[in-house]
């Protein structure tokens, strides 16, 4: 009993931190992110099944027959293990001389098992970490400390890969830390779209934070769940792994496509119609067709648009993608671009020309600077909707928006500060929304939506006529409407001036004194100071 009181003293991020500490100096950042999580993923596993188990012996006794039929698992959304791939076999042989090879056998084993992991799981992995044995069990020792049991946490499984993926991404460079986007800001994404029910798509899904903050948000908002597909797509095979993992773990339908694939180049999902994006694509992704490829593509000219978006700079490929996919009828979209694409000349002038000509664009937040774990720059949050006219949406009535946009910009919200732990004498710190202020944001984007309560406010937000825009040659730089206070002007320079005198009057006063007692110390010295 003491001992468990002892594991209870010991916070969750004291483990966590433990778990990075057990392979440090061993691999890459990718092969030790990967091998945490992959112990996390089999101990999460292992107490849905057990757990399973513990009500099938409940209900029908301990009858081989009903304990080991798969689908008495999977109708619970739980992954059928065999003996080897069980959590409980792999603490028990913590200390073998062929670990790694045990827990390599137990991934293969689960993936070949259960055909939604099917290529997701990393394989032969522990066998190439090159860590010791005794490495290896002082990690699966800590993971096997997170039990709900001691930490009752509402998503403990949510909490502990947020952390690993969010510290992992801060201690990489920049391609590492594309699979993670800031809690905070898809949290925003999903209370801004609401995607209550419908297809929820993200083209390039990174570890499937978009996915899991919509169904938070269905969860928080009482919603269900089942009303809700997930449709995603990503190129990079480690990331595509993860982001199943990240799925699976929490029992998350989703359709990934059977491989990671280039959005652009091989769309797993053609001709799919959505009713919502979420997305947080590459900022300003260089390359990413061939100079002849694509030039017919549906999603670009043959969609009506009269230029096809530069090589050098996805950003408006992504819009056009984002387009080619939404629900003509409803369809809503919530995104990320870096800020440069709401003025970037050329081509895309071009494309932001046509797009806003369209009537989509409903509203534009730039969002802080520095909320990124591997890029300071400030970004630029995009919402396009296919209807902005007047409706009941999600039970709220909204008035015809159409030849209207929303800006705002919230570079001033910068106090909020979050610190990542990187190493032992190594910290990030980053800008992050609160609930507070993500509300607030909310607030007032649906007061504009509705039209009750919604005024302008300077340095923060501005509801614009496409008139105005185009006045403005279509930037959709928020500077460009929201009314800016000349701070200067508020100072009053009359007493401004007289408490600088006066501040001046006591220093020289000071100064004086100082001077003073300095000569009579040396006249107390017999010394003659002139």
């Amino acid at each position: 009993m003491a001992r468990i009181r002892r594991e209870e003293t010991l916070s969750l991020e004291n483990i966590l931190w433990n778990c990075r500490v057990a392979l440090r100096g061993i691999g890459n950042t990718e092969k030790n992110r990967d091998a945490v999580i992959s112990l996390v993923f089999l101990k999460f596993a292992g107490d849905k099944f057990e757990s399973r188990r513990a009500e099938i012996i409940a209900q029908y006794g301990d009858i081989p027959h009903f304990l080991n039929k798969v689908s008495f698992y999977t109708a619970k959304n739980v992954f059928y293990l065999k003996e080897t791939a069980r959590w409980s076999y792999i603490v028990s042989n913590a200390s073998a001389n062929d670990i790694s090879t045990i827990i390599d056998k137990a991934m293969a084993e689960i993936e070949n098992d259960n055909n939604a992991l099917k290529g997701a799981l990393p394989l032969n992995l522990f066998a190439t970490l090159g860590a010791e044995k005794s490495r290896i069990k002082s990690l699966i020792d800590n993971v096997n400390k997170l039990d709900e049991k001691f930490f009752h946490e509402e998503d403990l499984i949510g909490r502990v890969y947020e952390y690993f993926l969010q510290a992992y991404a801060a201690s990489g460079t920049k391609e590492d830390g594309e699979f993670y986007t800031p809690a905070c800001i898809v949290k925003l994404i999903a209370e801004l779209i609401e995607p209550y029910k419908g297809v929820v798509y993200d083209p390039c899904c990174g570890s499937g934070g978009m996915f899991v903050q919509s169904l938070k948000f269905v969860d928080s908002h009482k919603g269900n769940r089942l009303n809700i597909s997930i449709v995603g797509q990503e190129s990079k095979s480690d990331t595509w792994r993860l982001c199943k993992m990240n799925l699976a773990i929490r029992g998350i339908a989703h359709n990934l496509g059977n491989t990671p694939a280039s959005t652009f180049t091989n769309d797993l999902h053609k001709d799919r119609k959505v009713d919502y994006v979420m997305a947080n694509p590459p900022f300003n992704l260089k390359d990413w067709r061939g100079n002849d490829e694509l030039t017919d593509d549906p999603r670009f000219i043959r969609a009506g648009f009269s230029v096809m978006p530069p090589v050098a700079n996805a950003n408006y490929a992504w819009i056009l993608h984002i387009l080619s996919k939404l629900d003509r009828s409803h369809g809503v979209a919530g995104f990320l671009l870096a800020n440069g694409a709401l003025n970037a000349d050329d081509v895309e002038y071009t494309l932001r020309k046509e797009i806003l000509t369209r009537d989509i664009v409903e509203a534009i937040i730039v969002l802080p600077r520095d909320m990124f774990y591997t890029t300071d720059i400030s970004v630029t949050l995009w919402i396009l909707n296919m209807n902005k006219k007047s409706g009941v949406i999600n039970g709220k009535k909204l008035r015809d928006r159409t030849s209207e946009i929303l800006f705002m910009d919230l570079r001033r919200w910068d106090r909020n500060i979050e610190e990542i732990v990187i190493d032992k004498n190594k910290k990030k710190k980053k800008t992050v929304l609160v609930d507070e202020q993500i509300t607030r944001v909310k607030k007032i984007y649906n007061a504009w939506q509705s039209g009750t309560d919604y005024s302008d406010v300077p340095e923060l937000c501005r509801a614009a006529t496409l008139d105005e825009i185009r006045s403005k040659d279509f930037s959709l730089a928020p500077s460009k409407y929201i009314e800016f206070v000349d701070h200067d002007l508020e100072i009053d320079y009359s007493t401004e001036m007289t408490r600088i005198q006066n501040e001046m009057r006591e220093l020289l006063t000071l100064e004086k004194n100082s001077q003073a007692m300095l000569t009579d110390a040396f006249r107390g010295i017999d010394y003659d100071i002139d």
